[in-house]
């Protein structure tokens, strides 16, 4: 078996009975051996065999021969590791023997190359979705963003008059228990119906988001219309499941605070807020680490068509092992969100309030202004253009951690290279070197 060109790696033992020493050539089959022979007298001192022939047909070339100033592992640097070196092979990421110059780069036919991204590969692949793809996804998020807040404007403009709360909340001392109370209940109404309002724009949006950014992963582009074909199916299941999120965080801090509360009420008031207080802080661990688990849920969802509780299912098991890089990642693209939000809805929330009500020092002294037209028309824009810029960057960022986690678990990254017909491309399913993963 040993005697087949190129078979034995170098510097292996010999076998088939070999000595370890300088092998002896032995004579042919075909040829005598008597006295009169010259075979042994033919051959070539030993070390300095002569420069091998063509190979036959069916038989692998040998290695090709070292050079004068040998390129190591390094790709290039003389000394390298093993201090083997040798020229560029043709094709391929081996240059001679020994020398190692990484995988090839992977297939990128969309925002993302086809491999596990790092942290920055992921927040870049959001802004580039939204630049490659501007006029579907500012449109989305536009479009959702000014519906929103118009119906915000009009509730709390014709419906949710709050001024009697706002007094009673601004003058607490002044105002009986009952004024409190109902105050407070009007606040937490306003804004719940608020919230809501505001989280059905949310869901909308991240829906055909998700949809964008999934199409661009693939370098194709896609319409608001087919964006809306796509996800429509899905977001009543969508709804469902943003509203189950915040209702299991909730209920486990309420769980938390139980026992602590039912001690305060009845007599021991110190001791009953301090464990409440304790078990507020244990319950909001739990409710974080359970909401993070849960979070690659929605572009399960969307994508693998899922139900509510299989899609919680999915992302658990996504996330399971990569908690914190999730969390992480999730956290980053939050705060950067509320920067970017922050630097738009301030200035315009001053104008606001510098042209209307009490001017900018009331505002700033008290914390509220007037409701008014004019206040809530200028703040209202700022808010748009706010959400509009966010909405992209929050959805992009979840969807390509979705993306990113199947890619590390499932090899995602070679059935999305037979999707976008770059089967033909190395693909990086097995690096293990990405920067910032």
């Amino acid at each position: 078996m040993n005697d087949t060109p190129g078979w034995a790696s170098p510097g292996s033992a010999p076998s088939d009975g070999q000595d370890s020493g300088t092998p002896e050539p032995t004579e042919p089959a075909d040829q005598e051996t008597g006295p009169g022979s010259k075979w042994s007298k033919e051959q070539p001192p030993p070390a300095q065999w002569s420069a091998p022939s063509a190979p036959a047909p069916g038989q692998a070339p040998p290695p090709p021969p070292a050079p004068t100033s040998g390129q190591g592992w390094g790709g290039g640097q003389p000394g390298g590791r093993g201090g083997r070196g040798g020229p560029a092979g043709p094709g391929g990421p081996y240059r001679g023997w020994g020398a190692w110059q990484g995988p090839p780069p992977a297939a990128k036919p969309g925002v993302i190359p086809l491999r596990p991204l790092g942290v920055g590969e992921i927040l870049d692949g959001a802004v580039s979705t939204m630049r490659a793809h501007w006029r579907t996804v500012l449109g989305i998020s536009l479009t959702v963003a000014v519906v929103t807040e118009i119906i915000v404007i009009l509730l709390q403009g014709l419906v949710l008059d709050d001024s009697a709360s706002t007094d009673a909340l601004n003058d607490p001392n002044s105002a009986t228990a009952g004024e409190l109370s109902r105050a407070m209940g009007d606040a937490m109404l306003n804004s719940g119906v608020v919230f809501l309002v505001a989280l059905l724009g949310t869901i909308v949006a991240t829906a055909l988001l998700t949809m964008v950014t999934s199409r661009a992963v693939l370098g194709k582009s896609v319409t608001t219309a087919e964006a809306w074909q796509d996800s429509r199916p899905q977001l009543l299941r969508l709804l469902g499941l943003t509203l189950l999120l915040p209702l299991i965080g909730v209920g486990i801090l309420a769980i938390g605070t139980l026992p602590g509360g039912l001690i305060a009420l009845a007599g021991s008031t110190e001791a009953g807020v301090g464990l409440a207080s304790l078990g507020l802080l244990g319950a909001a661990v739990v409710a974080v680490w359970l909401l993070i688990r849960f979070s690659l849920a929605s572009p399960a969802l969307m994508l693998e068509k899922q139900g509510v509780k299989k899609s919680m299912i999915r992302s658990a098991k996504l996330v399971r092992g990569s908690w914190w890089r999730v969390f992480g990642i999730q956290l980053l693209a939050g705060v950067i969100a509320n920067i970017v939000a922050s630097i738009i809805v301030i200035p315009f929330t001053l104008i606001a309030s510098a042209v209307s009500g009490e001017g900018v020092t009331g505002f700033l002294n008290s914390g509220t202004s007037d409701l008014g037209w004019t206040f809530l028309i200028i703040s209202g824009i700022g808010s748009v253009i706010g959400s509009t810029l966010t909405f992209p960057i929050t959805a992009g960022v979840t969807v390509l951690l979705y993306i990113d986690q199947r890619i590390r678990r499932e090899a995602l990254d070679l059935e999305l290279a037979r999707a976008a017909g770059t089967t033909g491309q190395a693909t990086g399913s097995g690096a293990s070197d990405t920067p910032g993963s």
